[in-house]
């Protein structure tokens, strides 16, 4: 009895579904306990994203936070007596995910403070605020290092690096744009996408039929291409979001 994936990741399944699956999970009922993670796993990647102002996956703590606090609002859920059980999990996941933050922030500042032998005293204490805004940069930050890691592992399958890409990038903003939008093109079209990933080089000839730029354009930019194009159809979203950024 699985419920709705899309309906999971607006959190707008019909009430008596969730709340029905909760009771009977409360009652030893496996199967429905295992329907509701299923189900929900989206929705509670995106409570814990709205908390945390990124993007979660699965391999984040914050995700298996927000499981554990799920789990939670099913055994805490009393029918009748709260709110939906969608909101009620909300609400917990969102406690848990705060407290979790507000720990490892809590923990950085303490090793901060232990590193340079610093006491300041409790009226120089960051705030929680200023303690979650400096643990969201923290985690941003060492996101974007694994990203870069991964991409540049990616790049090395098709024999480049960021090296090979610091000299082949296009000096020009304009040819920049054009290079990405011709990147745009391979990832859109199936057949491009597939002999880029099959044969590990563009369809060129191809290609030049489609855009207004000349087959020795495309060759000059060739590694760039091939390198916004994995990005395109990767899971970094923080390169991507910077990729959005230089096209604004």
């Amino acid at each position: 009895m699985l419920l709705s994936i899309v309906a999971g990741v607006f959190g707008q399944g019909r009430k008596s579904d969730a709340e029905m699956l909760a009771v009977q999970a409360q009652n030893g009922n496996e199967e429905a306990m295992q329907d509701l993670l299923s189900s929900y796993a989206p929705f509670m990647k995106k409570t814990a994203a709205q908390v945390c102002k990124r993007f979660i996956d699965d391999h984040d703590d914050e995700y298996s936070v927000a499981l554990t606090a799920f789990h939670e609002a099913v055994q805490k859920y009393e029918e009748g007596q709260n709110a939906s059980f969608l909101t009620f999990a909300h609400m917990v996941i969102r406690r848990r995910i705060i407290d979790f933050v507000r720990k490892e922030a809590a923990r950085s500042e303490y090793s901060h403070d232990f590193r340079h032998n610093g006491d300041e005293g409790a009226g120089n204490r960051v705030t929680d605020s200023e303690a979650l805004d400096r643990f969201h940069m923290q985690q941003q930050a060492e996101k974007r290092r694994e990203e870069i890691l991964l991409f540049d592992k990616l790049l090395g399958g098709y024999g480049l690096s960021f090296q090979i890409l610091a000299a082949a990038s296009p000096a020009h903003e304009d040819a920049r744009r054009t290079a990405i939008q011709i990147s745009q093109l391979v990832v859109e079209t199936e057949e491009y996408k597939t002999y880029l990933l099959e044969k590990k080089k563009l369809p060129v000839k191809e290609i030049e039929q489609l855009v207004k730029v000349s087959r020795k354009t495309i060759e000059r930019n060739r590694k760039y291409i091939i390198a916004i194009a994995l990005l395109l159809m990767s899971d970094l979203y923080y390169l991507k979001d910077y990729l959005k950024e230089r096209l604004n």
